[in-house]
């Protein structure tokens, strides 16, 4: 399973980086907002300097929501970098244009996806992601991590090519239940990631090994 990293902090994704499991990055207007990235010039920078940063597929996302306009911001952002993935709401509009993206080459990422049906539709337009909420769902009370066994499964009996993108992840947990769950990336905040290390059994084994080691001093 892909790690991709769910910001737009420039400190943040080379931490990741450094840390060596880092395969992407996924960002979105609030996360360039929290980021303090405004106006779209700045924007497009920001992008190509994370796309510079990681070597890697970098979604970035557009706010439009009619065909036309989701087309020509999407374009735009495909020719920041051969790197960028177009994220695209799941929207009639939405799908409209991930087809045409797809049938010009361009690589998209399905957003803001919380049901099998949607998901199949991203498949069929030909998405190079989807990207089911985990967390938003489990806020409804819906176990979110069912929805993502679901799209594996569909995905697999009927040889879509689309990739499962675990989204909305909350914490370590939900990162170990994709990858149970079969999702092919999960993205999440550099916390949940760094999260992955602990357990109190390797501080404690640790604490006694360098214990220990003080007998050969």
């Amino acid at each position: 399973m892909k790690f991709f990293i769910d910001t737009a902090n420039l400190d943040e994704i080379k931490e990741a980086k450094e840390f060596g499991v880092l395969d992407g990055v996924t960002t979105n207007p609030s996360l360039m907002a929290k980021s303090g990235v405004k106006g779209k010039e700045n924007i497009f920078k920001h992008y190509k300097t994370i796309c510079e940063i990681v070597d890697a597929d970098v979604s970035a996302e557009v706010i439009a929501t009619t065909y036309e306009e989701i087309i020509k911001e999407g374009e735009e952002l495909a020719a920041i970098d051969d790197r960028i993935v177009v994220k695209v709401p799941m929207i009639k509009d939405g799908i409209k244009a991930i087809k045409y993206f797809s049938d010009k080459g361009i690589r998209t990422n399905c957003t803001l996806v919380f049901s099998a049906g949607q998901a199949i539709l991203a498949a069929k337009a030909g998405a190079t992601y989807v990207s089911p909420f985990i967390g938003r769902l489990d806020d409804i009370s819906f176990e979110g991590m069912d929805l993502i066994a679901q799209i594996v499964d569909i995905y697999e009996t009927f040889s879509f090519d689309t990739q499962v993108l675990a989204a909305s992840i909350r914490g370590p947990l939900h990162i170990v239940q994709a990858a149970e769950s079969g999702a092919d990336v999960a993205t999440c905040p550099l916390s949940a990631i760094l999260g992955l290390l602990k357990h109190p059994l390797t501080d404690i084994g640790l604490e006694k090994f360098l214990s220990d080691a003080k007998n050969f001093s």
